[in-house]
């Protein structure tokens, strides 16, 4: 699927050395179709490499789709210049009146903090209430699925004794969800967080469902019947990922456990194994097909 991006994103060079065929506004303009129109709240500190790990999943698919990404206004940005952001992130304040056909929200590196001690809590609740009425399919990812879980249904976050970091084995519990479509029984994914959320607690909403997950990582994906999509992990990571994460942490003098599934035979000197992004990348298209692009309506 051609990505219609910005033509200031430097990621565009980055994808088309991938063969990912990114397209500009001015060629997209000369094409008589409906692109998806997707909405992307990035709220990971790297957000060149999160775009390049976003855009390369959405590009798994036949169909057309416009990309923005939305700033917090609210947020003081610590890892990335505000010229960059300026020049390629959209407020969240001046699309407000718009709609889109999908939203993701990316994670977060604030799982410690209470969700109402996050600086722009308030802005991100206001963005959870739009996308109710402004939004076909929404795609929160790791501590975002979190908060999205706490705050439209009151699902709790535990902290873990120890960080949650590797490639985890799942398996698929609603095999009809049109999201896991094609998906084998048994797959797995990427995890890097401090906090979990709890099966009893799944258990006791009525508008809550469990698609897949695992006894290690808890419930993996949930959902609200209501097109809301809770993946409480980092599929769109890439292969080095956490290897950049392990090196990045030992520098500080963390002393991090190795991620687990990751290395063979968990020597951090050898290449990583890729167990996970052929599943990532089906995710994505299958959201993409069977929750934005089969049931949005063609006209706004």
């Amino acid at each position: 699927m051609p990505i219609r991006l910005k033509e200031t994103l430097p990621v565009i060079e980055k994808l088309k050395k991938e063969n990912i065929f990114a397209m500009t506004d001015e060629r997209a303009r000369h094409q008589d179709i409906r692109e998806l129109r997707i909405a992307i709240v990035n709220l990971m500190p790297d957000k060149q490499d999160t775009e390049q790990q976003l855009l390369r999943l959405l590009s798994n698919s036949p169909l057309q789709v416009e990309v923005d990404f939305i700033r917090l206004a609210t947020h003081n940005y610590k890892n990335t210049p505000m010229p960059y952001l300026l020049k390629n992130y959209i407020p969240f304040y001046q699309i407000r009146q718009k709609n889109y056909d999908g939203l993701i929200v990316t994670g977060a590196p604030v799982e410690k903090l209470a969700f109402e001690e996050v600086d722009y809590w308030s802005e991100l609740t206001e963005i959870f209430e739009w996308s109710k009425t402004h939004v076909t399919s929404a795609l929160y990812l790791c501590w975002a699925a979190q908060a999205g879980l706490y705050y439209r249904y009151g699902i709790p976050k535990y902290e873990l004794d120890l960080k949650l970091s590797g490639i985890y084995r799942h398996t698929v519990t609603d095999t009809a969800n049109e999201l896991v479509r094609g998906f084998d029984k048994s797959f797995y994914a990427p995890h890097s967080r401090y906090t979990e959320i709890r099966y009893e607690d799944i258990k006791k909403s009525e508008k809550l469902s469990v698609i897949a997950g695992s006894d290690e990582t808890g419930p993996y994906i949930v959902t609200d019947g209501a097109n809301n999509y809770f993946v409480n992990g980092h599929p769109e990571y890439d292969l080095y990922r956490l290897a950049e994460e392990y090196i990045r942490d030992t520098d500080r003098g963390l002393d991090p456990d190795v991620p687990v599934n990751y290395f063979p035979s968990d020597d951090p000197d050898k290449e990583p194994v890729s167990l996970w992004l052929s599943a990532s990348s089906l995710l994505f298209s299958n959201w993409l097909n069977y929750c934005v692009y089969q049931i949005t309506p063609f006209e706004f």
